[in-house]
């Protein structure tokens, strides 16, 4: 399949709360604009925030181990801080973090990488810190989203769409699909969003419908 057979096309929408569901969005912005050939895609922080799952730092009280163990995390990292550290925390346990980064460390020193997140959970790679997100929430840590392959589904069943995914992208080219309706094929999809066509900023394009995705399918099966 190649990318340039499909055209992604981004959906503005307002700024979206935890009032919000986020299946009701995408249809009130996107409904005209999706086909039953095309893949819905949604930004997994905006997901997490109609959910709800968003903390304030100043509802967080890092404690003396979140304060030492945000020092191993490299600073780009969202758990570099101590209140992104203690959000992980909070999420996976202290003990499971404190394990984790132990035995990342071991993995280091025998040019084995990514153990961390490999172990300490789901959570810790999915946690944006404050100005990781869309304003006003950019001043929040948000969590990742709850059920992710529901979410996908819900979108699918409300919208008719060939298909839905909850995807985390960001602009160094690192894509993730976390939740997708059956059929799809996650890196597949993560590999056509890898250029981030998202604007979870001051754009506030949190919804991108890849269009034909479904045509293309049914060509490349068929050759």
């Amino acid at each position: 399949m190649t990318e340039q057979a499909l055209e992604l096309k981004p959906v503005p929408t307002r700024i979206l709360t935890d009032k919000d569901n986020i299946v009701d969005v995408i249809e009130k912005y996107a409904k005209e604009d999706i086909g039953p050939h095309d893949v819905v895609s949604v930004a997994e922080s905006v997901v997490a925030i109609t959910q709800g799952r968003f903390v304030r730092p100043e509802e967080l009280h890092p404690s003396l181990l979140a304060r030492v163990l945000c020092r191993f995390i490299a600073k780009e990292g969202s758990l570099a801080s101590a209140y992104g550290m203690q959000t992980a925390m909070n999420a996976e346990g202290s003990w499971r973090i404190t394990w984790a980064l132990f035995v990342g460390f071991l993995g280091k020193l025998v040019g084995r990488r990514g153990l961390f997140y490999e172990l300490a959970g789901g959570q810790t790679a999915l946690i944006d810190d404050v100005t990781g997100t869309m304003p006003p929430f950019d001043k929040c840590l948000v969590y990742g989203p709850a059920d992710p392959n529901g979410v996908a589904e819900a979108i699918k069943q409300r919208l008719g769409c060939y298909g839905a995914v909850v995807a985390d992208v960001n602009d160094l080219k690192r894509a993730a699909v976390l939740g997708a309706t059956q059929g799809l094929v996650p890196k597949e999809i993560a590999q056509i969003l890898i250029n981030n066509p998202f604007g979870n900023a001051s754009q506030k394009t949190p919804i991108v419908i890849i269009k034909n995705y479904g045509l293309v399918v049914q060509k490349t099966v068929g050759q």
